[in-house]
């Protein structure tokens, strides 16, 4: 995208819905400009009628116009600022709202490929950088132009060849504020990915911190987080350098252009060519346009880190996603919750020449119990996350009683499965709302009664506030065991038609898996359940076993049949069944 664009697109999806609070901040912007004029032009009857000619009628006047002019500055400069950093802060609000509403719909792969430090640098860092562009520099360009404006047109009123010299300093400027702003955008992405770098950090740190303490790597680490921050500390110094880098130019500048009209004034005033009155309400308001004329020097600057965020931000916010809603598909229509998997082929975008699944065409029975077998990383997972479309196939295609779920409606295909996976995901909530998050229109006796059957509730009737314990971050307050229980709660209160088990009893005792085998039964009764299990004795009664190797289907049958006829499976079997 060009700057253009992005000024474009930023005025029409955001600040447009604020444009009578802009004008707003512009009339007051008009304000601030005309009375700071004003107090410059006031310099020239205050000195002659009063100082020079000593007249007692004007003596009460012009000073009284001074402060009202000053009193209308300041009062003036506060609305144009309150105003614009409320719609700044607005424009902030439905930015990063957007941002995390595309993250939310977002397919899981997009998610996935980038660390989660980076979104938030993006939801803090860049979001600022161009709200800082709004209340800052457009502000400026609107107060500091005007004023400008105004002032200049004082000076000429006063002495046009003085103007002249004095206004040399502009194009100056706007050369200075123009190779700074280049520096200022490189400099700006830099810091941003610093940012980003530092907020990885902090959350694998948070994420890691039991390992750092087990492996005593607390120095190691110390050394890597001064590292992180050193790092962000110095983009953040050279953004300032580069920002102020204006100022010993301007300074100098405006040094050197003064004392050239101090001399040319003089030569003036001594030739009778120019008055003192004259030379002291010129003095003034070009010693008022020094500030109007510095900030717009770096005006450019603001404007360049806003745009460089935008075309950091605005990519993230049109995210185009591969699995859509498909609101308008119908409905899944359930009947046997048969599913087929017809010739599926599927790779991760991130690494396309790697295929995860192989050609794989298998039958899963409704009503009945199937399970997937195989080592690790064999691609079982990934198959399980294709039937509620958290990946759609390379191709190929998957079917439910005879419906392709791509084309049906994706809230009706979710609302009929349930899962269960080995990576239990909770919320830094309550016991009872993590349950009730599977069915939020579900009744307190529906949440206990799930709770029950997942044989939850002996261990949250002794946690400290029993259903209403805030858990803490994914669940950090319990045991493995305990969150793979909570998560089995959900499965049963959502009581859906197709359940998919990844490994669901990992984490759990001999005692309590027990427990919990029994549940399960309960839970897939009638209803069509693939799973994944590692203990081959919790799948030994499947209705049909898939042995998978390498992205393919390589055997599969009853658990009998597997034992003539799959090497693989019967490997299994014998490690973790005879030789127990």
């Amino acid at each position: 995208m060009t700057n253009f664009e992005i000024l474009k697109r930023l005025f029409k999806d955001y600040t447009i819905k604020y444009l009578n609070k802009i004008i707003l901040a512009v009339f007051f912007s008009i304000l601030v400009a005309g009375s700071t004029s004003a107090t410059a032009w006031l310099l020239d009857p205050a000195i002659e009628k009063i100082f020079i000619n000593k007249d007692q009628t004007l003596i009460f006047v012009i000073p009284f116009l001074i402060v009202i002019a000053f009193a209308t500055k300041g009062i003036s400069l506060y609305m144009a600022k309150y105003l614009m950093i409320t719609v700044s802060e607005e424009v902030k609000k439905r930015i990063q709202i957007d941002m995390l509403s595309s993250f939310i719909k977002s397919d899981t792969e997009f998610v996935e490929n980038k660390h989660t430090g980076r979104y938030v640098s993006n939801l803090n860092f860049d979001v600022n950088q161009i709200t800082g562009m709004l209340s800052n520099s457009f502000l400026s360009f609107f107060k500091d132009g005007l004023t400008l404006i105004g002032l200049l047109t004082v000076m000429f009123i006063q002495n046009w060849r003085l103007s002249l010299i004095a206004i040399i300093m502009i194009p100056i400027a706007s050369i200075v504020a123009k190779r700074l702003g280049k520096r200022m955008s490189k400099v700006t992405t830099e810091a941003q990915e610093k940012s980003g770098d530092l907020n990885k950090y902090l959350i694998d740190l948070f994420k890691n911190h039991k390992i750092i303490k087990i492996f005593q790597r607390e120095k190691y680490e110390y050394l890597r987080s001064e590292k992180f921050v050193n790092d962000l500390k110095e983009k953040s110094i050279k953004i300032y350098t580069i920002y102020f880098r204006s100022t010993p130019i301007m300074e100098t500048l405006t040094g050197i252009i003064i004392g050239i009209l101090i001399f040319y004034s003089g030569k003036l005033i001594m030739n009778e060519q120019l008055s003192i009155n004259n030379f002291f309400s010129f003095l003034a308001a070009m010693m008022l346009a020094y500030q109007p004329v510095k900030s717009l020097a770096t005006i450019h600057v603001g404007i360049g880190q806003g745009l460089s965020a935008g075309k950091r931000i605005l990519p993230i916010i049109d995210i185009q996603n591969k699995i859509t809603l498909n609101e308008n598909g119908k409905n899944l229509n359930l009947n046997e919750a048969l599913i087929n998997f017809d010739k599926v082929n599927f790779n991760y975008q991130s690494n396309e020449s790697n295929e995860v699944l192989k050609n794989i065409s298998i039958d899963i029975k409704g009503g009945k119990m199937t399970a997937l077998v195989g080592h690790s990383g064999s691609g079982k997972s990934t198959l399980l996350n294709l039937i509620p479309r958290i990946y759609d196939p390379t191709s190929g295609q998957i079917l439910i009683d005879g419906q392709i779920i791509k084309d049906v409606n994706l809230s009706s295909l979710r609302k009929e499965i349930s899962i269960v996976d080995q990576n239990t995901t909770l919320f830094d909530d309550t016991v009872f709302n993590n349950i009730k998050y599977a069915k939020p229109d579900a009744t307190n006796e529906e949440i206990y009664k799930a709770a029950e059957m997942s044989m939850s509730t002996d261990f949250i009737n002794n946690l400290d506030k029993k259903f209403e314990t805030i858990i803490g971050e994914n669940g950090v307050k319990l045991s493995g065991g305990e969150k793979q229980r909570l998560s089995i709660a959900r499965a049963f209160l959502k009581n859906s038609k197709i359940i998919l088990l990844d490994e669901a009893t990992s984490s759990l005792d001999s005692e309590t898996e027990e427990k919990i085998q029994k549940a399960l039964v309960e839970l897939t009764s009638n209803k069509t359940t693939i799973v994944i299990a590692h203990r081959l004795s919790t799948i030994l009664s499947s209705d049909k076993i898939y042995v998978i190797d390498n992205g393919s289907v390589i055997a599969e049958g009853k658990h009998n049949e597997l034992l003539e006829s799959s090497d693989i499976y019967k490997n299994f079997y014998n490690k973790q069944i005879k030789n127990n």
